[in-house]
Order: structure tokens, then sequence, then C-alpha cells
């Protein structure tokens, strides 16, 4: 991927306040403000309500947050964007996911994962194929291993994750280097 965004990066001080708010929030919760924000920046009506949708998605809820992350590390895989690979990546250690585990996902049906951590990998997947992958017998092996709450939370992440590294790579977003080391 080329280091050069097609559509210019706005920095702290090009921002409206509303947005730089965002920007502050994601520089508290992430250590940096990733590109993709300085990107939805252009649109300031759009990118509070995905830093607000994004944020409640990706904390401890039904799953925890260190492995929605790792299903977003996943699914940023089958769609081979760096990009997210490496931003889930960080997102997944601050929130408490281990190296092993980090590294464990792009071959995780021979990692040390639980069999319920990887029939989540296996949804993400198979979501990656597009819904009529998700089989009726696939969704019984689901449903006997997660909760409703769990289910809604594992489809909306694997879902979510799909349509983001398209928006990346589609505008080639620069990586987001990694937070300031503490």
């Amino acid at each position: 991927m080329t280091a050069q965004s097609r559509v210019r990066l706005l920095e702290r001080n090009e921002v409206t306040p509303e947005i730089g708010t965002v920007y502050d929030m994601l520089l508290a919760a992430r250590g940096v403000v990733p590109n993709m924000f300085k990107v939805l920046a252009h649109a300031p009506a759009i990118a509070p309500a995905v830093a607000g949708f994004l944020k409640p998605l990706l904390a401890d809820g039904a799953l925890k947050g260190w492995y929605k992350e790792l299903v977003a590390v996943r699914i940023s895989q089958c769609s081979s964007c760096e990009y997210a690979i490496r931003a889930h990546g960080i997102s997944a250690r601050q929130k408490g996911a281990s190296e092993q585990q980090i590294a464990g996902v792009a071959n995780f049906e021979n990692s040390s994962f639980s069999e319920k951590e990887k029939l989540g990998f296996r949804l993400a997947d198979k979501l990656h194929n597009g819904g009529p992958a998700i089989d009726d017998d696939f969704f019984s092996e689901l449903r006997a291993n997660f909760s409703e709450p769990e289910l809604v939370e594992l489809f909306l992440t694997a879902a979510a994750f799909e349509m983001f590294p398209r928006f990346i790579d589609g505008l080639r977003i620069p990586t987001t280097p990694p937070p300031a080391a503490k």
C-alpha cells in the first residue's frame, strides 16, 4: 500500500471543536489518533458517530474487548488490510491480549485459543465469504456456545470490520504509527 493517502489527513489544529473532542478522546484511550479518524474528520457529522459506535462495540460487554479486537484482527487478515491488522493488534494488547494470542490469530486452529474462541474466528472467516456461508448447522454450533448477547456482539464486530478495511484500503490511508512509549 502506498504511504500517500488519497484524502488528506487532518491534524488537530485543522478540525472543528467537535472533531477535536473526538481526537482528544481517541488520544486518551489509544495513545494516538488513528489515521482513519484523520480522514473521517472531513465528514464532521460522521466521525463522532463512528467513534461512538466503535467505543461500546469494542469495549468489554457480553464478550471481552480484547477478544473482539482479535476478531477484528482476523477479519482484517481475511481482507489483507495491514492498517487494520496492526491497529487492532495494538488495541487488543492494550485491552489485555497476550503477544501469543495476537500472533496466534493468523493460525488460530493450531493455537492455544479455547474451542469457543476458535469458533468465533471461524465465524469471522465464514462471514468474510458472505452471510450465506453461515449455514444452519454452523449457526446451531454458535448458538450452543454463545449467548444471544454474545452472538450479536460477535456478528456485529465481524461485520463492522468487513467495512473498515475497504474504506481504509480504498482511500489508501497509511498505517497509524504506534503510540509513543510511556
